[in-house]
């Protein structure tokens, strides 16, 4: 099940309010959520089985599925105990996807010994994405900060997130929001946590004039 539990007390549906991100975040727990046509939706699919509707299709989503899609979508759990959390950027035009389940680490160095693993790549520098964090067992991580908002949900394990005022227990199934600026840090002890987090924007990816089509068009001359 997902549950409405945040770093910050806040309703299950949440607006976040930035004009250079705006997000809406939802939960379905068996049932079914419509999706506005405006924007693109970034889904983690935590529990039972569920459907992503679309004009082009219904595709299934098994619990560790992700997806991002672009336009009206229907998540539907409802028949068959699906669960999981969508993030809306609104006024973004992304690229549909699905994926998952995520693996048993990220493929990418991280601090303090954990590591990432980039789900849903941003298409163009600048443009939303979905990792997946592994922070193995007895792990402190550095306190730290984000210059953006980040949303997510545990996936798998158990851990701890410490701020400023107050230590969270983590555990599958929950959802959070971090602030930007938002001083943390996550914990484990003898089980290692995975979690699934959006980021608004990102300042890696391809450009117009560096991704991998273009770099290795050779042109030679007659």
């Amino acid at each position: 099940m997902v549950e409405p539990l945040w770093l910050r007390e806040l309703s299950p549906t949440f607006d976040w309010q930035s004009v250079a991100a705006p997000t809406r975040v939802r939960a379905w727990n068996q049932s079914a959520l419509e999706l506005s046509s405006e924007g693109t939706h970034y889904v983690i699919a935590h529990a039972g089985t569920s459907t992503l509707e679309r004009s082009s299709g219904t595709f299934p989503l098994a619990a560790g599925a992700f997806a991002s899609a672009p336009g009206a979508a229907v998540l539907n759990g409802a028949a068959t105990d699906g669960a999981g959390l969508v993030i809306t950027h609104s006024g973004y035009a992304g690229v549909f996807q699905l994926g998952g389940p995520i693996e048993a680490t990220g493929r990418l160095r991280y601090i303090d010994g954990c590591t990432d693993s980039l789900l849903l790549a941003p298409p163009v520098l600048g443009d939303p994405c979905l990792n997946h964090l592994h922070i193995p067992a007895g792990t402190t991580q550095t306190r730290h900060v984000h210059p953006s908002i980040r949303v997510g949900m545990i996936v798998r394990g158990e851990g701890i997130c410490v701020t400023p005022d107050r230590e969270l227990s983590l555990r599958p199934g929950l959802a959070f929001m971090i602030p930007p600026g938002e001083l943390h840090s996550f914990s484990t002890g003898a089980s290692s946590l995975d979690v699934v987090v959006y980021h608004p924007d990102s300042d890696t990816g391809p450009t117009h004039h560096d991704h991998p089509m273009l770099n290795k068009t050779l042109i030679r001359g007659s």
